[in-house]
């Protein structure tokens, strides 16, 4: 799982670079110079209506198709049946709801004690830790899932281990069930609350708490009174966003056997043909999720919490007693053994050979049969094809449409910007089962946006899903890149002579390339290991790797399944190198820019 970091509001936002031009003015000046003469008011209509064009067409008009389908002849009778039924729609909001809030509970914990701890200690094991934390977000969702349920059901390798070691009749803590979809959604979704619980501490002075214990607070009141404000702004962005994720999940309730879900339902009512039942749930889970998207924006500029202090970083206490330290220690093993657990175990399982693990602990034979299988196999290599040149296709779409936009809504100055902001981040509100829901409904007929084409069954629709899910990751990164750089640059090379096309080529993409670049290597690894919107919409000659990889799984290759794993598992870890030296080398660049200038 990747985290989408929140950017300020475009319309409030100074430059970076401590300019005192009052918010707004670059965008004015941008606009106005972009084609001079009386014209030039016009200008960001004409680049933004191609762009307001294409998410209408992709993001926003299947979301009313799907309305359509899924009030189509029977009228609102699908959420009369919904509201009154049987119950298992109403026990199906209700069950993802209270996963939800469990989740964000449960990650809260995990998430928050770890960032107080590796920022506000020194202990024997503390950088092993902090190399690690972040290596369970890095499992695609199918993966993550499937490495857990190898881990801790009641087939699992720790369940039966211990069974085993205590010789008892059955597995012992064996998770399943609402405990089992907690456990996975605990372990990857608890970065968010690290992420941003460690921004917010090392941003804190650390003289302002201080100041609060020499003027006799206690430990409690200081947390009460100093940091959950300061931390308020952090905890409740991670909250809205792990429970969004929660809402969305479908992996681990399909592997953990919760049927009475959201997403199972949608993916339930789907495969059984009732396309209208399956709409009316995807439409109620939309709603929800775009309230809560809404509601954290809303909650993200109401109000903000700030420090007066000089923004000193806070120093780490050291643990002395040594009974601490070993107990640090031992604690700092134990953690990175849970957090590295599941990888291994990846790829332990990638070398088993198929069928040998039964009733073992472990698989009892081991090859390597079955990484040359889906290398040499060209019916098994063609899943790997397909996912790389799917996803190729859309970053590509998502480059060029999320950098514009993000240009756009920085730098121009035009009706509607913050409709075109949120009209961008709907797809990312929306669950991967509601995207494919919707692109059913909009695409099962020709219409102008499919150039009177039918795309579902087709190659195209499963690149259209996944430009419509990840359009936000590139949008983002392009977003917070641009707003570190200064529109003096751009228009400097506008007053001496270069056209805007020049200066936004030679000028502000080449800054923005790092960030444009990181971005891009996200959203197609997020497509390669796509699974939710896949396996509603893929067909035999286009089923990608994820699809492939449950296939396995259902037909009891579990060596083969796990080989396809890690591959994704590999792919992600370089794409994390390489995004984080581009980060480094763009703040270099920025930072060369500014002198020069």
């Amino acid at each position: 799982m990747t985290t989408i970091p929140a950017t300020p509001s475009p319309a409030t936002t100074a430059p970076v670079t401590g300019d005192p031009t009052p918010p707004g003015t670059g965008r004015r000046r941008l606009a106005d110079r972009f084609s001079g003469g009386s014209n030039s008011r016009w200008f960001p209509y004409v680049l933004v209506f191609p762009l307001a064009l294409v998410l209408f067409g992709y993001v926003v008009q299947p979301m009313f198709a799907t309305f359509a389908e899924s009030v189509g002849v029977d009228g609102p009778e699908n959420y009369t049946s919904f509201l009154s039924g049987d119950g298992v729609a109403r026990s199906a909001l209700v069950t993802s709801l209270v996963i939800s809030a469990a989740s964000v509970l449960l990650c809260g914990i995990v998430g928050v004690a770890m960032a107080f701890l590796l920022k506000r200690f020194s202990f024997p094991g503390r950088r092993l830790i902090e190399a690690i934390i972040l290596v369970p977000a890095a499992l695609p969702p199918l993966i993550g899932a499937i490495s857990f349920q190898l881990l801790y059901s009641e087939t699992g390798i720790l369940p039966r281990g211990l069974q085993h070691l205590f010789g008892t009749a059955e597995p012992v803590l064996p998770f399943s069930g609402i405990a089992g979809v907690l456990v996975v959604h605990t372990f990857t979704m608890y970065p968010f609350f690290y992420l941003s619980a460690s921004a917010a501490l090392g941003g804190m002075d650390p003289s302002v708490e201080e100041a609060a214990y020499n003027l006799g607070a206690g430990r409690i009141r200081v947390w009460r009174t100093v940091l959950l404000p300061m931390l308020t702004p952090a905890l409740v962005s991670a909250s809205l966003l792990v429970f969004m994720t929660s809402l969305a999940s479908y992996t681990a309730p399909l592997l953990f056997g919760v049927d009475q879900t959201m997403t199972m339902q949608i993916y339930i009512n789907r495969t059984n043909g009732d396309l209208p039942m399956a709409s009316t749930y995807a439409s109620v889970l939309g709603v929800v999720s775009i309230l809560f998207l809404l509601g954290m924006r809303w909650y993200e500029g109401r109000r903000s919490y700030r420090s007066q202090s000089k923004g000193v970083a806070a120093h780490r206490r050291e643990v002395t007693n040594p009974f601490g330290r070993w107990l640090a220690l031992a604690a700092s093993v134990l953690a990175a053994a849970v957090l590295l657990a599941p990888v291994a175990t990846i790829a332990l399982v990638a070398f088993s050979a198929d069928g040998s693990w039964t009733t073992e602990v472990v698989p009892s034979a081991y090859t390597t049969a079955n990484f040359l299988t889906i290398f040499s196999d060209p019916e098994a290599f063609q899943p790997i094809l397909n996912s790389l040149q799917m996803s190729l296709i859309a970053t590509v779409g998502c480059v060029v449409v999320g950098v514009l936009i993000a240009y756009a809504v920085r730098r121009l100055n035009f009706r509607g910007r913050g409709l075109l902001d949120v009209a961008v981040m709907l797809a990312w509100a929306l669950p991967g089962t509601v995207v494919a829901i919707n692109l059913i409904s909009a695409f099962s007929t020709g219409n102008a946006f499919s150039l009177g084409q039918v795309l579902i069954g087709t190659f195209w629709i499963m690149p259209l899903a996944y430009f419509v899910r990840f359009l936000p990751l590139v949008f983002r990164s392009s977003s917070a890149t641009l707003a570190q750089i200064d529109p003096a640059l751009e228009e400097a090379a506008r007053n001496l002579g270069a056209s805007w096309w020049r200066a936004f080529g030679s000028v502000t993409l080449r800054l923005m390339l790092p960030g444009v670049l990181a971005g891009a290597l996200l959203a197609f690894v997020h497509g390669v290991g796509e699974f939710v919107a896949s396996v509603l919409i893929y067909t035999s000659e286009t089923a990608p790797i994820s699809v492939e990889i449950n296939n396995r799984m259902y037909s009891f290759e579990i060596g083969t399944a796990a080989a396809y794993g890690m591959l994704q598992v590999v792919l992600i870890f370089v794409v994390m190198v390489v995004s984080g030296r581009l980060e480094g080398a763009g703040r270099s660049s920025r930072e060369a820019a500014r002198w020069t200038a």
